[in-house]
């Protein structure tokens, strides 16, 4: 059953080469990589020209003008672009470990999504890491990390925690587990029948309330942050207004005070059929 993986990107695409090179090195194949692009300029064209040549997996290139901050609008794109039957959704700044795909792909169950986390990258490590470093498989290891500037203890923990040990953590840990937009998978099926993202809402929350829609509708989160492991690599936000963050969080609320399930501003307009 294949799995399409979908990574939205903007104008990133010296980090967007790093990402790919993460999916290159899966140890699980059978997986299509669709990329939800907002409006990126031809320089994001031609990573993905150049990355088609080296590898066997299918590549959608998923392109819509630059109108401002539109991510809800091309992941709806994406997702009926996607051939799988189980999507995994993450960012164009987000290296996955090379048992990424291969974590959800085992711990995905019926009428469940999984609910995966980050490690944060500082910005100096973020441009330092390389692509050998990401294909050796040393990008992922404690030591590298704190000898390039990672000073958090948190995800240094995450990265280097045993992996006997990684599902306890999962069990034990005190985060709720949400829909985020870096790390998260879910069935098509689900959340075509929520109606994909509210296209309403721009940056802040608006892949939370995906998963709390799905949550409405009877579906469970199950946390998978210390097992399914993403380096997030650092950039700066210019498109954020305390405008979007105040209007998403109304629409948040209501969504939770209402248990709506369906949102008029998603794949479809309206009111559910």
């Amino acid at each position: 059953m294949k799995i399409s993986v979908v990574i939205s990107t903007y104008n990133q695409p010296e980090w967007l080469c790093k990402v790919l090179h993460g999916y290159i090195c899966q140890s699980y194949a059978d997986f299509e990589l669709i990329i939800a692009d907002d409006g990126s300029d031809d320089r994001t064209a031609a990573v993905l020209k150049e990355f088609q040549s080296l590898v066997r997996f299918p590549i959608k290139h998923v392109w819509q003008e630059d109108e401002g901050f539109q991510k809800t609008r091309i992941l709806n794109k994406a997702i009926l672009a996607a051939g799988g039957d189980y999507l995994v959704f993450s960012d164009g700044d987000c290296v996955p470990r090379s048992d990424f795909l291969k974590v959800h792909a085992k711990l995905r169950r019926p009428g469940h999504f999984l609910s995966g986390g980050y490690c944060k990258l500082p910005m100096s490590l973020s441009r330092h890491l390389t692509l050998v470093d990401i294909a050796s498989g040393r990008a992922f290891e404690v030591s590298y990390l704190k000898r390039h500037g990672l000073k958090n203890f948190s995800p240094r923990f995450r990265v280097g925690l045993p992996a006997s040990f990684r599902p306890l953590m999962d069990w034990i840990t005190p985060t709720k587990a949400t829909w985020n937009g870096h790390n998260a998978s879910g069935w098509k099926a689900d959340i075509l029948a929520v109606n994909g993202f509210n296209e309403s809402m721009q940056y802040g929350g608006e892949d939370r309330e995906l998963g709390e829609r799905l949550t409405n509708l009877g579906i469970r989160s199950r946390q998978i942050r210390h097992r399914a492991i993403l380096l997030h690599l650092d950039h700066k936000r210019g498109y954020v207004t305390p405008e979007m963050i105040q209007k998403n969080l109304a629409i948040r609320a209501q969504v939770r005070a209402s248990r709506s399930v369906w949102c008029p501003d998603g794949i479809l307009k309206g009111p559910q059929p």
